[in-house]
């Protein structure tokens, strides 16, 4: 198990720590209900280094992602990100989710997931040796970096607290590089996250040295922003209705069953696993994603693997859900047999041998 490179200090700011995605850190800072109510309300910061940081160089790197990501990058500007974007299988399975940063013509950096790192950095290897790309050099910087997520309404002030003034002239999606701030210099600064804030324009991210991002975590702290841990990320992600790889989809899971139409373009042709998803697409699914806002007040946290019925028929499954306090309900993500994708109409989930009812919506839940 990989350690985050902060650890001490989120043991210093009590942390309760625990694994995710292979990485020890910290699940919670005291009190996830409170930690996620600050994001929605206020502002908090996470460290969210377990992600995996890539970066790719080359004169051909732009022809080389679009061979193996399913989104069309060509119409992204230099200083902005594009993603989600799916790295897929030759047969249109989802591999992993990625953000991928445009920093100039021969360099793009690239976010993947935690759980994903090794194997999303052994595949581009595979591919771009495989393709002919063998003049790109891809660098994992993973463990020489930090990554911190500052979120919430007031996240703009504390970005002016510490000193950088313009930071809400940045686009959503757009990042500015080497930026000054209090505490030394930081490799990028962008208008992003994954709790849903970014899309409201509360939220951005710092990707930094190990020795600044200490400097950045300690400040935080001292200007009284509540550090957050991976419990309140993830149940706030799902309010945002974003997926978790390896838990709402894998490489079983073809982006028409997922509906992750923010991270494909169908009409883009010639990357790896295109012709699959498109007959998967023309053909039709059997099960696809669906939302499932359970009824207000109802205490309790849908499971994964939690089956969906419809009288005493099985139709489907829960991926993740959980308990929202902000929204006084319980929610969840769940895949339900096409025949039976009602939007707006009721299901049931049993979770421990209980009905609870639900209806089928569109996620985003907030």
């Amino acid at each position: 198990m990989r350690s985050v490179p902060l650890l001490d200090l989120h043991r210093s700011t009590g942390g309760n720590l625990g694994e995710f995605g292979g990485w020890l850190t910290s699940l919670d800072f005291g009190d996830p209900a409170s930690e996620h109510i600050s994001v929605r309300t206020s502002v908090a910061f996470f460290d969210v280094s377990h992600m995996g940081r890539l970066i790719l160089r080359g004169k051909r790197v732009l022809d080389f992602l679009q061979r193996v990501v399913g989104k069309d990058l060509s119409k992204v500007r230099e200083s902005f990100m594009s993603g989600p974007a799916l790295l897929l299988n030759e047969r249109g399975g989802m591999i992993d989710d990625i953000m991928l940063y445009y920093v100039r013509e021969d360099t793009w950096f690239a976010v993947v997931n935690a759980v994903n790192i090794e194997k999303d950095y052994q595949w581009l290897n595979m591919w771009k040796n495989k393709l002919g790309y063998s003049d790109i050099e891809i660098e994992d910087v993973t463990q020489k970096s930090v990554l911190i997520a500052i979120q919430g309404p007031k996240s703009l002030e504390v970005l002016e607290s510490l000193g950088v003034r313009d930071a809400g002239k940045l686009k959503i999606l757009e990042f500015r590089l080497d930026v000054e701030l209090e505490g030394g210099r930081a490799t990028l600064l962008s208008r992003s996250g994954w709790t849903g804030e970014e899309v409201r324009s509360h939220g951005f991210e710092v990707w930094c040295s190990v020795d600044v991002g200490a400097r950045l975590f300690n400040r935080l702290a001292s200007l009284g922003v509540r550090a957050a841990g991976l419990i309140a990320r993830d149940t706030l992600r799902l309010e945002a209705g974003y997926l978790l790889s390896t838990v709402d989809f894998d490489e079983s899971i073809t982006p028409p069953e997922a509906r992750y139409w923010m991270a494909w373009d169908l009409e883009k042709e010639g990357y790896i696993g295109a012709e699959a998803v498109k007959k998967k697409y023309i053909d039709g699914v059997d099960k696809v994603r669906v939302g499932l806002r359970f009824k207000k007040g109802e205490r309790f946290i849908p499971r994964h693997g939690d089956p969906v019925v419809i009288g005493e028929k099985e139709v489907g499954y829960v991926t993740s859900g959980t308990y929202s306090t902000y929204l006084n309900r319980a929610i969840a993500v769940a895949y339900v047999s096409t025949r039976y994708v009602y939007v707006g109409g009721t299901v049931f989930s049993r979770s421990r041998g209980r009905l609870f009812e639900a209806k089928i919506v569109e996620p985003p839940f907030i």
